[in-house]
């Protein structure tokens, strides 16, 4: 597969693949869509498909897992940007969270 094959290209040729039944040529291009593009849900979300369609239920785990493991990094990061860039708002979440309970006094 060349590497200068666009996402939008890679997606196009797994529907296509997975419109022809053709499921593990699918898979390739989906697997390769989810390198190129890590922060778009949709080649997830057609690997769980086919790999339920196939009855795979490790490789269906595995792709939930690296979703899971991508999305809370990401997810991780901009909270820590938000953090840095308004540290009153941190502190006032903070105080606010030990006031109803919801964090330790510490």
């Amino acid at each position: 597969m060349n590497a200068l094959t666009s996402y939008k290209d890679l997606i196009k040729r797994a529907e296509e693949a997975e419109t022809k039944e053709n499921l593990d040529e699918a898979i390739k291009f989906y697997q390769e869509a989810v390198k190129t593009e890590p922060s778009s849900e949709l080649p997830y979300d057609r690997l769980m498909v086919i790999y339920r369609k196939q009855k795979n239920y490790k490789e269906e785990l595995k792709v939930i897992d690296d979703g899971i493991k991508f999305f809370h990094q990401q997810h991780e990061k901009k909270q820590e940007q938000l953090a840095a860039s308004n540290k009153k708002i941190v502190q006032l979440s903070n105080a606010f969270m030990k006031s109803v309970g919801l964090k330790d006094k510490k």
